[in-house]
């Protein structure tokens, strides 16, 4: 991968295009060797220049591919260029994956991204493993959430006014987790986690 990671980001899932997108191009190849015997000398120039075609096809398989961080789906491609393109977890709204008969039987299909940007969502094609990185993004999302409830969490505990330091940070921490926790469970709405958060902090009325 050649996209610079950030600070604190690990790479927990790499996917590339499925090495049957490789088969034309092998299927090639050992056509123009067959032309080529039967043509004579001069014949091998095809099978050699197919030979190079199906190089290009290597690389460019090895170079395309995408990367789930803990922070963000990376999307590289590029042979002689790099082009890289990345949605950030907290802007995936949907994942989606499709596979036919004969993708689950090799293992390949096409799996679908859509974000907040202008772009919309984006879909990658024939690519290996798609229910692992539909899995992957979507527990990604939910670890990045959760990182993000509980930082919020500690710097709202070290904000605490005096009048709540009986209270210590780790259980202000605690309890605004467990709403978090049944916020994303549906229980609670969104109005109420926040009511609820700001009543330990001793921020409501």
């Amino acid at each position: 991968m050649r996209t610079k990671l950030k600070n604190n980001e690990n790479v927990v899932l790499l996917i590339r295009p499925h090495w049957l997108t490789l088969v034309l191009p092998s299927l090639y190849v050992i056509v123009a060797a067959i032309l080529g015997a039967l043509i004579g000398s001069y014949g091998y120039f095809i099978p050699l220049a197919l030979m190079c075609y199906l190089w290009y096809k290597i690389v460019q398989r090895n170079n395309n591919l995408w990367a789930v961080t803990n922070l963000r789906v990376i999307d590289e491609d590029g042979v002689f260029s790099h082009n890289s393109k990345e949605s950030p977890l907290d802007k995936i709204n949907n994942v989606t994956y499709s596979q036919s008969i004969w993708g689950r039987i090799f293992g390949f299909g096409d799996v679908q991204i859509q974000t907040a940007a202008e772009v919309g969502s984006t879909s990658y094609h024939t690519i290996e493993k798609p229910k692992e990185l539909k899995d992957t993004i979507t527990q990604m999302q939910e670890e990045y959430k959760k990182s993000q409830i509980m930082s919020q969490a500690l710097e709202l505990a070290n904000a605490i006014s005096s009048g709540t330091k009986s209270q210590s940070k780790k259980d202000v921490s605690a309890e605004i987790e467990k709403l978090f926790e049944l916020k994303q469970k549906g229980i609670l709405t969104e109005e109420e986690f926040t009511s609820g958060k700001k009543k330990i902090l001793g921020e409501a009325d």
